[in-house]
């Protein structure tokens, strides 16, 4: 007689107190909150890196009671000017001229002057109103080549602002700088308001140092003379030349000469700057040095050694 097959027990587990508890927990839950409901509706490529952030941007803080600068007496608002525009790189004497810190210096601060009509009448009229600007560029390179100096780079209105203006003579005494052009493009004539020209001399070619170097005998002395006899022409309205140098410099030297005899012959009056010291008296002469014999020579030498063994001695 066949054997019946065995039936097949499943076997069912009793589940635990700790699973009860959950199954009664969920059944007790509460519906989910607002801040699910927001995570749950969000675009999944918000939640991937693969798109770019969107980089935090803190607002500005606007003040919401603007501070009326221009309610301020004019005084006022041109001290607030004097204190914008100092510089910590400009010196005493210091000429604004064609180099490569102008950009550093002024750029960012001159943006004050798109403010406003007032504002940019004011900041304008200070700022080139206080600084010297230089004629010819004497920055080497590209700047002492170039053939549009710094006047020519600014606007009418702002040249007439200017009320001080310097002519350096001395670089590329032995071949100009084709640049060095007195023309209708320079300017000059739009600087109304200046009324004494600075002429700095570095150097004078006539000098015996420079023989066997110079190009031609009076050849840059005849050049800086024709140079500002036009600058004079353009600017009718200089009345004073003020003069000054390198303590190299000789006022009776050809150069100087040149110079000082144009000034008389324009009717210009003769002013002398602070470096080099000059007066309206003559320049007195150098005295030539006295060579020292060679006794005065080893009575010296003989004279520091004693004070050298002495000081020795004391110490």
């Amino acid at each position: 007689m066949p054997r019946r097959a065995a039936r097949n027990t499943v076997m069912v587990r009793r589940p635990t107190t700790a699973q009860i508890q959950a199954m009664t927990a969920s059944k007790n839950a509460t519906p989910p909150r607002d801040i699910d409901v927001e995570v749950s509706g969000l675009d999944i490529a918000s939640l991937t890196l693969d798109t770019p952030l969107i980089p935090f941007v803190p607002k500005r803080r606007v003040p919401k009671t603007p501070f009326h600068f221009l309610s301020l007496p004019a005084e006022v608002r041109i001290s607030i000017y004097a204190h914008f525009f100092d510089d910590d790189e400009n010196e005493e004497g210091d000429v604004l001229d064609l180099e490569p810190r102008n950009y550093r210096r002024f750029h960012k601060k001159l943006a004050i002057i798109r403010v406003c009509r007032l504002v940019r009448e004011e900041a304008t009229h200070y700022f080139y109103s206080t600084r010297s600007f230089r004629i010819f560029p004497i920055f080497p390179g590209r700047y002492f080549k170039t053939k549009r100096p710094l006047l020519a780079r600014l606007k009418p209105h702002q040249r007439a602002c200017l009320t001080s203006i310097q002519l350096r003579v001395g670089p590329g005494w032995g071949a100009p700088p084709r640049g060095w052009v007195v023309n209708d493009a320079l300017g000059l004539a739009d600087c109304t308001n200046v009324r004494t020209i600075s002429v700095f001399v570095e150097n004078d070619p006539s000098d015996s140092i420079y023989n066997g170097f110079r190009r031609d005998e009076g050849f840059y002395e005849d050049f800086c003379r024709n140079l500002l006899s036009k600058i004079l022409e353009s600017m009718p309205a200089i009345t004073a030349i003020q003069f000054d140098g390198h303590p190299s410099v000789k006022k009776t030297g050809h150069m100087m000469k040149g110079l000082l005899d144009l000034a008389h012959t324009a009717g210009k009056s003769i002013q002398w700057g602070p470096l080099r010291g000059w007066t309206d008296a003559d320049e007195q002469p150098e005295l030539p040095m006295k060579k020292a014999s060679w006794e005065e020579m080893k009575h010296r030498q003989q004279n520091n050694e004693l004070h050298s063994v002495m000081t020795e001695a004391h110490t």
